[in-house]
């Protein structure tokens, strides 16, 4: 091989200081659990930027170090095997080292996985970048008997190689300083040079100068790695040339066509398989003669082998992983329930002193009503977000979530997707009380996009963390003998229904076979406290930034649709004349309480109170009647009828399509009864329980509804920039409604047969 001089090695726990490059950035590549994240998190802290690569659904982060006290940019890139275009993480590795190659590139390998690891490393060095390798983990490797010589390592590879523990920081600002002197070099690194035998050797060769004599390396790909590129059926390279020279692509595909078609007859393989060959043939070539040692009796994975025996079992590993699952959420309830009830009389007492302080108006109401209500609806489940991610930043870099994949993904195959999907139900509800924010954007690491469209478009269905205060009021009132078991079918329920709508998009709109699922379980590992911390707080920002200032914005205009227009001055009249009179009537008795007492007085108060209420009622419904929400739900209740809901009903679920949180509050004032709490909802709990409308066939139509029903504003927008286009957000909001409407109907008129 050909390479540039470069320095051979960097002692660990020594280093020497290099000035930062004044532009540019250092890339951090590797496979996944390979510990590169936590790499990233250690150098960058909270000073990174999380977003996506233009044009993909893929995660991009970008972040700060400081080496002796100056900057440098870091990107940790997409966990990735390989640089073939295989997954959309994998396209996106190869376009940001190509398009706008680093200074630098830190491969963070696995270092009791070390061969595994270096298949990467090669393409790396083949691409021409200077390369400086991380042998990450290495307490792990040492105390499982595995013994790397990383000095001859790096005279082999004629490349840095630095032992690191991501997770402890060490050797990590070696592995950052030697990449800076790499980058300070005047000489470029030269691409690795591979043999791959006497059947491809010829071919490559000739497509590497047909593709430099057109001039088409121009996207940074040496010419020789897009050949190779070719040889391996990349489609992504193989559309690249064909774009850019129709005539040339028809020669190579020829030459391809006819060494492809002698290795199948010699050699019953293909090109793509004897490059994969030769490439693991080069590192255990490189691994020889002591680099790699293993002391005999010593197995890095025995502790990990025999917890899986428990942990997977066919019989124990589903009960544990639902026994884990319902604690991680029971857990986050009840430890959540503290500080969102602090957060909750916060933004109470905050109304209370608004409301003294402002005169009473249109002023006072959007801004206690519209603004205080709306962010404290808000923030309130921030504590519940923080406990959850923080559970699930552990069962991931744990290890444990890989294992739920596993187990079941002989189930999902059954329905058209693999276990890769359950992750996303998972997050989105499919233990009550998840999101289908983060759950749509959990669809990211779903390689196949058939499987992912169907998962995206049926994680609505679950039982997230807003739907759950309508479901615990109305199985309160209507089901108070069986509500814990009405709770537990509606989560079952949402499985039922994102199962078998999953099976009938992927036998419609997203026909084709399901991806072979492979994934790799990493052993079992604890993570530590600023892994935990970082990937928690990383989540939480985001809902608090993305989410939080939406439905901000659709409770201020769920309030101005409930508010306007007001009524004519002509109707408001003589209701307010009875309020006025009401209101007057009450004064006098209470004027006249001086001294005064008896059952009589007493008998007095009370029905002025209740001719009070009456009218205050009475003008607050028709206000809301001719309000625009109110004119909606009202036009809306002819469809409506079949399945049980009113007009008010309506117009809490047009509500709901803003934000489910809604559903319950909106429900409350258009019964007149102001803001309702949806954890304390005792008033409009007894206004339906007292409602001749309302029955326990209308409870369990309205719960089957919004558990189906249009994601809310948030999640539809998620939604459509994952799946790429608006269609999709149409799609979701209709479909997912007739569905609603459909099963409400038919549990409509069954509730009406059992219960009368």
């Amino acid at each position: 091989m050909t390479q540039s001089t470069m320095p051979l090695s960097v002692p660990s726990g020594a280093r020497d200081a290099v000035p930062a490059p004044a532009s540019g950035y250092v890339a951090l590549a590797g496979n996944p659990n390979s510990g590169k994240t936590t790499a990233f998190n250690a150098y960058t802290g909270a000073r990174q930027h999380v977003g996506n690569y233009p044009g993909v659904t893929v995660e991009r982060k970008e972040g700060t170090a400081h080496l002796d006290g100056k900057p440098v940019r870091l990107v940790d890139l997409p966990g990735a095997y390989s640089l073939t275009a295989y997954s959309e993480e994998e396209l996106v590795v190869r376009r940001e080292l190509t398009k706008a190659p680093p200074l630098a590139v830190i491969n963070v390998v696995d270092a009791p996985a070390l061969e595994r690891n270096l298949f990467l490393t090669v393409q790396l060095l083949e691409l021409g970048l200077p390369v400086v390798l991380a042998l990450n983990m290495m307490d792990e490797a040492r105390a499982s008997g595995v013994h790397i010589d990383a000095a001859l390592l790096s005279e082999r590879l004629r490349s840095p190689v630095v032992e690191t523990v991501a997770r402890t920081g060490e050797g990590l600002d070696t592995a950052l300083s030697a990449a800076l002197a790499l980058a300070r070099e005047e000489k470029a690194a030269e691409p690795l040079l591979l043999s791959y035998g006497p059947d491809l050797d010829p071919v490559l060769g000739s497509l590497e100068k047909r593709i430099a004599d057109a001039g088409l390396p121009g996207h940074g790909y040496p010419a020789r790695w897009l050949a190779l590129k070719l040889l391996e059926g990349d489609a992504a390279a193989w559309a690249e040339i064909r774009m850019a020279n129709p005539d040339l692509t028809t020669r190579l595909k020829a030459e391809y066509d006819t060494v492809a078609s002698h290795i199948r007859s010699t050699l019953h393989s293909s090109p793509e398989a004897v490059i994969s060959d030769y490439r693991y043939g080069f590192v255990r070539g490189l691994l020889k003669d002591g680099v790699l040692r293993r002391e005999s009796g010593r197995d890095r994975l025995a502790l990990s082998d025999k917890l899986d025996r428990v942990l997977v079992n066919a019989l124990f590993g589903p009960l544990i992983m639902l026994a884990v699952l319902y604690l991680v959420f029971q857990f986050t309830f009840v430890a959540g329930a503290w500080p969102q009830g602090w957060i909750e009389d916060f933004f109470a007492w905050l109304g209370d002193v608004v409301a003294v302080i402002l005169p009473e108006g249109m002023a006072r109401s959007l801004l206690v009503s519209g603004v205080i209500d709306g962010l404290g609806g808000v923030l309130s489940f921030v504590p519940l977000i923080l406990i959850l991610f923080l559970f699930i930043a552990f069962l991931e870099d744990s290890g444990y979530m890989a294992r739920i994949a596993y187990m079941v993904d002989r189930i999902f195959r059954s329905f058209g997707l693999n276990g890769n999907s359950v992750m996303a139900y998972i997050t989105a509800g499919g233990i009550a009380g998840g999101c289908a924010i983060p759950g749509a954007m959990a669809t990211r690491t779903l390689r196949s996009h058939r499987e992912k469209m169907a998962t995206l478009l049926t994680l609505p269905y679950f039982s997230c963390g807003a739907k759950l205060p309508v479901f615990l009021l109305l199985a309160g009132v209507f089901f108070p003998e069986n509500s814990a078991e009405l709770m537990l079918l509606m989560v079952l329920a949402g499985w039922v229904f994102a199962l078998i709508v999953a099976r009938a998009l992927r036998s419609t709109l997203f026909r084709g076979e399901s991806t072979p699922f492979v994934m790799e379980l990493p052993p079992y590992r604890l993570p530590t406290l600023r892994s935990l911390g970082v990937h928690c707080w990383e989540r939480s920002w985001l809902y608090i930034k993305k989410a939080g200032t939406v439905l901000l914005a659709a409770s201020i205009l769920i309030w101005a649709s409930m508010t306007f227009p007001t009524l004519d001055e002509e109707r408001a009249a003589p209701l307010e004349a009875a309020v006025a009179a009401a209101e007057a009537q009450l004064a006098e008795l209470a004027a006249a309480s001086d001294g005064v007492s008896g059952d009589v007085f007493d008998e007095a108060r009370v029905a002025a109170e209740a001719s009070l209420a009456e009218a205050s009622q009475v003008l607050a419904e028709e206000s809301l009647r001719h309000s625009l929400a109110g004119r909606l739900g009202t036009a809306l209740e002819p469809f409506t009828r079949p399945i049980g809901f009113d007009w008010r009903t309506n117009v809490a679920l047009a509500g709901g399509i803003a934000a489910k949180e809604a559903i319950v509050s909106t429900l409350g004032t258009a019964y007149s009864l102001g803001d309702v709490d949806p954890e304390d909802a005792e008033p409009l709990a007894a206004r339906l329980q007292a409602d001749s409308s309302w029955s326990r066939a209308t409870a369990l139509s309205l719960m089957l509804f919004v558990l189906l029903y249009s994601p809310c504003f948030v999640a539809l927008v998620v939604i459509k920039n994952e799946a790429g286009g608006w269609r999709w957000l149409v799609f979701s909001m209709l479909f997912n409604t007739a569905l609603a409407y459909a099963v409400s109907a038919v549990a409509f008129n069954i509730g009406r047969v059992i219960w009368g």
